[in-house]
């Protein structure tokens, strides 16, 4: 800017002597130099613009990435605009989002929630406001699901027994009645297997599979013969 002021300064200074040796008319110089200070100023006036904004005044995204959304019902809010976050076919639960409209260069965005998933207990935004300069993509949301214990029992165990649940497991000795897995994230499916069979007998599993809800599950039931 101070460069472009200089030489604006310069051509100017140059050309009132110009103007001075060769005599022209007081008019003719007063009007040429009238027209050349609004061209200077119009000149930095543009300048100024563009070094403010970067040229144009851009059109980038909002978004980010988001964890732990098993169930719809997320829905997150900046100023006017709201983007509903379902969670992914692949069961992960994780993802990247955007708002739907862009959001011009400076601008300020502060992103809240509108809604949380009913399944979760607690939901955070990381980097949720500040002001746009570039595209942003690190407005990060991470949800906390509720989760629910899954135990049952045993009946007639004459050994030792491995149970399963994903990649959960535990083991039982001879005479357990009951057992207990890793609690499972509410709405997540579970499956309880048995792993390893005890020596001498068979045992199968009822009521082992199913989508954990708002309440433990404690109705599964493990039965060795003979």
């Amino acid at each position: 800017m101070d460069q472009l002021l200089a030489k604006w300064t310069k051509m100017l200074s140059d050309f009132s002597i110009l103007t001075a040796q060769l005599r022209f008319p007081a008019r003719f110089f007063g009007d040429v130099m009238k027209s050349s200070y609004l061209r200077a100023s119009a000149a930095l006036a543009c300048a100024v613009a563009l070094s403010a904004c970067g040229g144009s005044d851009g059109q980038l995204v909002l978004g980010g990435s988001y964890a732990g959304v098993t169930k719809a019902g997320l829905v997150l809010t900046n100023g006017g605009q709201e983007k509903a976050i379902n969670p992914p076919a692949d069961g992960s639960g994780a993802g990247n989002w955007a708002f739907d409209n862009l959001i011009s260069t400076d601008d300020r965005y502060n992103v809240e929630f509108k809604s949380k998933p009913s399944n979760v207990s607690d939901c955070k935004i990381e980097n949720a406001s500040g002001r746009a300069g570039y595209h942003v993509y690190s407005v990060y949301v991470t949800c906390t699901p509720n989760f629910r214990g899954l135990s049952g029992s045993v009946a007639n165990l004459k050994g030792e027994l491995v149970l399963v649940n994903g990649s959960d497991n535990v083991t039982l000795q001879a005479g357990a009645t009951s057992f207990k897995l890793a609690n499972v994230a509410e709405d997540s499916p579970y499956g309880v297997s048995v792993l390893r069979q005890p020596a001498d007998q068979t045992c199968t599993v009822s009521n082992g599979s199913g989508t954990a809800r708002q309440n433990d599950i404690s109705d599964v039931s493990v039965t060795c013969t003979p």
